[in-house]
């Protein structure tokens, strides 16, 4: 149940990012569905794999680098699903730190 309540808050994440950030763009539930299934697959698989690479950077910046790989990761996915367009690296990074302060607070409800 968590799992599901998690997937549609960053579904929800999406759309609220699409609403407050000029440049981020979403078209439908449908396409938000698959960016947030592709982000948590991502977010399973390679970005541990990226934090460890860039561990350096994140001991150095407290940890803010991994802001950096999540707006990495959202150009990443913008780039090959259709429906979804993020116009920039800053729309990005400003769409990461939404996704991530839903899921936080998500979290916080959910325990």
């Amino acid at each position: 149940m968590n799992l599901i309540l998690k997937f549609l808050a960053t579904v929800g994440a999406l759309f609220l990012s699409a609403y407050l950030i000029p440049g981020f763009t979403v078209e439908s539930f449908y396409t938000a569905s698959i960016v947030a299934l592709l982000l948590g697959v991502l977010n399973i698989t390679l970005k541990p794999i990226l934090v460890l690479l860039t561990l350096p950077l994140n001991i150095i910046t407290l940890g803010l680098f991994t802001f950096v790989i999540n707006a990495g990761l959202i150009l990443g996915i913008a780039s090959f699903v259709e429906g979804f367009d993020v116009s920039g690296f800053v729309p990005a990074l400003l769409g990461g730190l939404v996704i991530a302060i839903v899921g936080w607070v998500v979290d916080r409800i959910v325990k």
